[in-house]
Formats: structure tokens, sequence, C-alpha cells
């Protein structure tokens, strides 16, 4: 059966992630410090700079990147449900689960005003509070879709919150025994302040296998908050298109489909148990597709632009990074 036009048309966009998501495995692989998904927003970022490659980016391979960008990457979101399991969630007990709840809130609140105080576009803000609180380009993926970001709109926060992640791989270890943390205390304090679920491994595994599994007990419970954080924002997003005097396009619906899926995912993993070996595809898919994503959202930051014009945007997510970071070490201090 020949290929329709549409389907041609994505062709482009599709080898070329496939291509820069290749590469930055070949670069994880050979400085495996640095997660894999890390390497795919950096390498994005290198080659957006590229004027060939802008010029092959906004033009053949657009709508491959863009499907990439935003498709691709909700299925990821629902995949990465089966990760999180509600007795692993429990297992920090109750008073973990609430500071978690708090910390993530607290993050969310003072983001948001320290990109209103920064004059920032109320959308770049959501993004930045949602990738810095929660778990990074995912949760930046996840409220765009929830408010109808353009891909542009979730780049520089996809890049931020990247950048502060991964410099969080090298700045945390520096502060551990300074900061007069044990091994298992180090292991929370990372769970609960660096952003993605592979920069939390890489950071916290320096401590030893008990800490980087406390370390990812406390970042999935940061996870599992993502459905009902995006829930509230595509609910307000809602309320306001419907009274908007002139609405453009179809409603918004109230929960996204795929914050569904990821709560039903989440749900199945909890109660269903599925064998190892599909446990460890789902996880393959997962990555797979975020690294497509990842790479695409990088390659649409212009670094120009950024240190230019949108210098504010890199000024309220060093604010967001280190308050996450400053609360995180409070919050372990108060509850081990």
């Amino acid at each position: 059966m020949p290929l329709t036009a549409d389907a041609r048309a994505l062709g482009p966009g599709l080898a070329v992630a496939a291509g820069g998501a290749t590469a930055a495995l070949a670069l994880a692989v050979a400085v495996p410090a640095l997660p894999w998904l890390s390497w795919c927003v950096l390498l994005g970022v290198a080659v957006g700079q590229l004027p060939a490659a802008r010029r092959l980016l906004d033009g053949p391979a657009r709508a491959g990147t863009a499907l990439a960008s935003r498709g691709l990457l909700r299925i990821g979101i629902v995949l990465l449900g089966f990760s999180v399991s509600i007795p692993t969630l429990l297992s920090i007990g109750w008073a973990g689960f609430a500071g978690t709840v708090l910390l993530v809130v607290a993050t969310l609140a003072v983001t948001v005003a320290l990109a209103a105080l920064a004059r920032l576009p109320r959308t770049e803000g959501l993004l930045l509070a949602a990738g810095f609180s929660i778990c990074g380009a995912s949760a930046v993926a996840a409220m765009g879709a929830a408010i109808g970001a353009k891909t542009r709109e979730q780049a520089t926060p996809v890049a931020l919150v990247t950048l502060c992640g991964t410099a969080s791989i090298g700045l945390l270890p520096l502060l551990w025994h300074p900061l007069g943390l044990d091994a298992a205390q180090f292991g929370r304090w990372v769970g609960a302040s660096v952003h993605d679920v592979g920069q939390v491994v890489a950071t916290a595994q320096l401590a030893g296998q008990a800490a980087l599994a406390l370390a990812l007990v406390v970042k999935l419970n940061r996870v599992v908050l993502l459905a009902p954080v995006v829930a509230v924002a595509g609910a307000v997003h809602r309320r306001r298109h419907r009274r908007s005097p002139a609405p453009a396009g179809p409603r918004p619906p109230v929960v996204p489909l795929f914050v569904a899926g990821f709560l039903a995912a989440l749900v199945v993993g909890s109660v269903v148990p599925l064998p190892a070996a599909v446990l460890t595809g789902i996880a393959t898919a997962q990555s797979a597709l975020f690294a497509l994503a990842l790479f695409c959202l990088g390659a649409a930051v212009r670094l120009r632009e950024l240190l230019t014009q949108q210098w504010r945007a890199l000024l309220v997510a060093l604010g967001a990074w280190a308050f996450v970071a400053s609360a995180g070490y409070l919050l372990v201090r108060v509850l081990t």
C-alpha cells in the first residue's frame, strides 16, 4: 500500500529524531555519568544552533519532529505509569508522602510567583513550575499538553530544567558531606530535589544501592503527583477557554487522555503482577519515546534568544532550582 502524503511528510522529521536519539545513546555509552535522556536534550540544543539543521527542522522535518515532541512524548508519559506502584509509593510512610506533596506544591507556587515577578508569560511560568517541582521534561510536556502550549513554548523550559538537573549530578555529591548527610539522607535529598528520573539515578548511585532505592521511592512519589497537578491545570485552562469571548478551536478535555492513561497504567502496574520481561520492554519503549521527543524539543531551543531575550526565564529557572534543592534538604532534615 503506498504511503499517503501526510505519512511521507512525517518521515524526514522522525528520521532526524531517531538519528539524534541514537547519537545521544552513543554519547551516553561513552560518558555514562550523564543519562541518555539528558544527552538527547543537550545534543538537540547543539544541533538546533546549526544553520543547516535549522533549515531542515523548520522545513521538511517539521511535521515529524512535531509528532515526536508531542504525540510520542504523551505515549511515553502513559508508559511511565507502569514504573510507579502504590505499595512503593507508600513505603516512605504517610509523613514522607505528605512532605513530598508539600514540597511539590511549594515549588509550584514559588516558581509561578518568580515567573510573575519576572514578567514571564503565564504559560512559560506554569511549564517551568511543572518541570522543577515534579519530573523535569516529561512534566513540562504534560503541562504543555494540558494548557495548549506550543512546541516552541515548551522548548526553553525543557532545556532549562534539563540543564539544571544535569548540573545537579555534579553539584549535589559535592554538598553531600559538607551538609552533614548520611547516605540514606542523601538519597532522600536527591529524590526530592533532582528533576528527571535518570538524573536521580546518576546522582544517587554514588551513595550506594540503599541510597539509590530511597531516592527512587521519593522521586516516584513526585512523579505520581503529575496526574493531579496536570488535571487541575487542565481544568483551569478549560474554564478560561470557556470564558473567552471568542475561543479558538475545540475545548480542551477536562482530563487529558494521556493523564487518564498514566493513571490507568499506575493502577494496572499496582494490581497486576506483570512479568519482568514485560516491564523491561515497557521501560525500554518509554525511554525510546522520551529520547525521540526530547531531542526534538532540545533542537527547538535557540541559545541566542535564550541568552538575549529569555534571560528572565533563565533567572526564574535558577531560582526554582535553588528553592527545590533547599526545600528538599529541609524536608529530609525534618523527617529523618
